[in-house]
């Protein structure tokens, strides 16, 4: 995981969509986005970023990710889940955490979260340490200034706050249904299309 360039563009007065999970609409086709359930953990007039929380990496263990990045205690002590982030910089590991445990650079996210992308958090997790939960994503979802809006405006995204589960419980196949239920709304209810009265 590389310097902490990323937080600079993001560690910037936050509104009240920070920290809230996005739940895509199914009007939402784009195929990084369609169902998924994103934590955004930095959102201001400059732009947003949110991790995707159920995109699991079927092809690449946290233990395997360990090995390439030469973090040891293998096998680790503690696992987290893996979960592809988003179509930005997916290469570079993020680890959303619950903030009881930070290192310099830790992004602070609202609601008891933080978000920190070093090797300091993996040998920590590794060796049985570490944030009490957390998960490690690869890549971001960002947006630019008013892009995020926008969308929202366009009832791309419902927001909900988050619960520990939704974060980081459960099963992914049922992480946005669970998310819209939280909100009461049926799934099978929600229109592919925008209708207008």
């Amino acid at each position: 995981m590389p310097k902490q360039d990323w937080k600079a563009a993001f560690d910037a007065s936050s509104t009240p969509l920070a920290g809230q999970l996005l739940i895509a609409m199914p009007a939402l086709q784009d195929p990084t986005f369609a169902g998924s359930l994103v934590c955004l953990c930095a959102h201001s007039s400059g732009g947003a970023m949110g991790i995707i929380l159920n995109q699991p990496i079927p092809t690449l263990s946290f233990e395997g990710l360990l090995k390439q990045v030469g973090v040891e205690p293998l096998p680790p002590q503690r696992s987290i889940r893996l979960v592809a982030g988003g179509p930005v910089e997916e290469s570079r590991g993020f680890v959303l955490h619950s903030d009881e445990w930070k290192a310099e650079g830790s992004l602070p996210v609202e609601g008891g979260l933080a978000l920190t992308a070093s090797l300091e958090i993996l040998k920590a997790i590794a060796s049985g340490g570490g944030p009490k939960q957390g998960l490690l994503a690869l890549g971001y979802a960002g947006w630019g200034a008013g892009q995020l809006e926008a969308e929202i405006a366009r009832n791309d995204w419902l927001s909900v706050t988050p619960d520990e589960d939704l974060l980081f419980g459960g099963d992914d196949d049922t992480r946005w249904r669970r998310a819209l239920a939280k909100l009461k709304v049926d799934p099978l209810l929600l229109s592919g299309e925008a209708g207008h009265a």
